[in-house]
This record gives C-alpha cells, structure tokens and sequence, in this order.
C-alpha cells in the first residue's frame, strides 16, 4: 500500500483523509477554473507578486484554457489553512511557504528554508538537478499533493528589533516571530517564538506584542512598514539564506488534467521561481538605502551569537534525524551543496573577490 493510500485509510492522514470526495474544478466548455489559496495576504510585495504570476502563467501557457482564482489568505480560508484546504479538496492548489507546514511533516522546512541551509542558487542546484524536485514530490504524495517550487526571495534578513542585540543571551525571553525551523532554533536560545502570518506582524510588532520580527528583506519589510516601529534592523539572518515558495496542487485534481496542462502548471511554477528571485534582488538594494535615509540603523549580528545560532541549528536538524524521509532530504540537500561548493569556491568566489579588490565595489 503506497502513504497516500495509507493515509486515506488512516487516523495519520488528518486533513487528507477528511474529505472523501474531492471538490472537482469548475469546468465550462472544455475550460477549467482551479482555485488557489495562498498564505500571503493581498498586495504582500513579491510574495503575493510571485503567486500572481504563477496563477497568471499557467492561464497564458495554456491559451485560457485553465484559469486559476487567486484567494489571498482570508478571502477563502486562513494563511496556514491553505494546506488543509488543498488535501480535503476546498481548494485546488496552493502557493505559500511550505516550512508553515512541518507540523506536517518537518521535511517540508527544506523546500522553504532551513538554518544554514542552502543559497538560492544552492537550492536551485539541488532541485532541478540533484533530486530536490523528487524528493518534493515524494512528500508531497503523502498528503495527495504534487508540489513544485514557485519562488524564491534570496537571503532573508536577520530582522527588525526593538534594542540592540549584543550577546546571545538577549534572546532570552525575546518575544520573537520566526516559523519553521530557524524559529524552533531561535526557542533553544531562550527566545519566545511567535509563528503568526505576515499579515498580522505590524499589529503585533506595534502594540508590543512582538518584541521583534524576521519578515524577508529590505524591500518587502519596508513594504510591511516596520521601520514606523523600530530603527534597529539586522540585515543578514542565519534561518533562511535561500527562501522557496511552494505551489502545490491536490494530486487528484493534478492528475485530471491533460499532460499538455500538468507541463503548463510544472513551467508557470519554474518561471515564477526565477522571476521572483529577480524581483526581491533588484529592489532590496534600493529599499535598503531609503530604509537607511529614513532614520534605520543596519547591524549585523556579532560572531558570538553567529556561533550560538550554529549550535541551536544543529541540535534543532539532528533531532530530526530519526526520521527516514526528513534525513534522506537533508542528506541530499548538504551533498548538492558540497559538490557544488567544491566548484563554487575556486571559482565564482575567487573571482567576485578579485573582482571586489580591484573595482573597490
């Protein structure tokens, strides 16, 4: 018996065992309307960007034939109701950050980001061709889900706080939002670490709710308006150096479609991947220099807390371990990249600091 078979005979499948009968895609003279619901509230810079243009795509790449119907999160259901959504059949696909999901399954940290994991271009490698998309396709058929990654925000920042913070013990008692796994990292050093949508952060951040908030970077976190809040913006973080967004669609519903249909969706998903990326990495330098014109100080955190993080990761990823499928995927990603570091370092780093020594950039 395959998981996804077991699960819709099981207490284990939760949501994906709920519905019995799935609710099929509205279907007018040959045309398909599929419903998208995403964890990204309406006009959220490049997050929301990045599932448009997915939803967009797939109507252009199949000549109108599948139109998707974009609900923001609130408008159908919750930010962190779209997976549930999705496996009972409510919705037809989804666009979000999969790492709000490892109550799931925690491999599903990979696919968005992992502390000291991998680079955008790290994630790229290992996903088209070192077995990230099959790996992402075989958690997906757990919960009849088929997955591909839909974008791509770069390195995300360290985060905006409300005083400095000189040594890791500040962490202590923090009351901090970060999801996924750099957040559970986060807990071990003390913090009290708050999960809650993206949408709700500038409240919760405002009315001291929130001591402090990861959101993405420059642009996007200028976008949420932080900077209203505090001045104290740290711009490198350790928990998400290379952030995918997830499309997932219900397997079923996936299945249904003609092969022509199922190419569309895996190339709309492909396309926005690089397009976001793009879109977050030519504005966040921009942002970032009127962020620092209007008053906002740029830090870094010390090498001590560096260090601190590091510990907090590992324990965090190693406690994992015992699980098959989380440990295959962490073990494919760190050997893609290191066979791409082997390259990498002789390579594109020696020449962009050679290229930083002589033009003074």
């Amino acid at each position: 018996m395959d998981r996804r078979s077991f699960l819709k005979t099981s207490a284990l499948g939760g949501t994906a065992a709920a519905a019995t009968t799935l609710a099929a895609p509205a279907i007018a003279q040959g045309k398909r309307t599929l419903t998208m619901v995403t964890t990204w509230g309406r006009g959220a810079a490049g997050v929301h960007d990045a599932a448009q243009r997915t939803a967009d795509m797939i109507g252009t790449l199949t000549d109108g034939q599948l139109t998707v119907d974009l609900k923001a999160a609130g408008e159908l259901v919750g930010a962190f109701e779209v997976f549930d959504a999705v496996t009972s059949g409510q919705a037809d696909m989804y666009h979000g950050a999969d790492y709000y999901f490892v109550n799931q399954h925690p491999g599903y940290a990979y696919f968005t980001g992992v502390p000291f994991g991998l680079t955008t271009t790290e994630t790229n490698i290992w996903y088209y061709q070192d077995g990230g998309m099959e790996l992402h396709d075989e958690l997906g058929q757990i919960f009849g889900l088929k997955s591909f990654l839909a974008g791509n925000t770069g390195t995300q920042a360290g985060g905006w706080f409300r005083k400095e913070i000189n040594s890791a013990e500040d962490f202590q008692g923090l009351k901090f939002r970060m999801p996924g796994l750099g957040g559970q990292a986060l807990g071990k050093l003390g913090a009290s670490v708050q999960n809650i949508p993206g949408g709700e952060v500038y409240q919760a951040l405002s009315t001291g709710a929130l001591d402090g908030t990861e959101w993405i970077g420059p642009w996007a976190d200028e976008a949420a308006g932080f900077a209203e809040i505090t001045k104290f913006y740290y711009t490198a973080g350790f928990h998400e150096p290379g952030v995918g967004l997830s499309l997932a669609t219900n397997r079923e519903v996936f299945e249904s479609l003609s092969v022509a249909h199922q190419a569309a969706i895996s190339n709309a998903a492909a396309e926005a991947n690089q397009w976001s990326f793009t879109l977050f990495s030519a504005n966040h330098g921009p942002a970032l220099s009127r962020l620092k014109a209007a008053g906002v100080k740029s830090l870094q955190f010390s090498d001590e807390i560096w260090d601190a993080f590091g510990v907090a990761s590992k324990e965090v990823l190693d406690g994992y371990m015992g699980d098959e499928l989380f440990a295959r995927i962490r073990n494919s990603a760190e050997a893609s990249r290191d066979s791409w570091a082997a390259w990498q370092g002789i390579s594109e780093n020696v020449f962009v600091a050679q290229r930083n020594r002589i033009l003074g950039s």
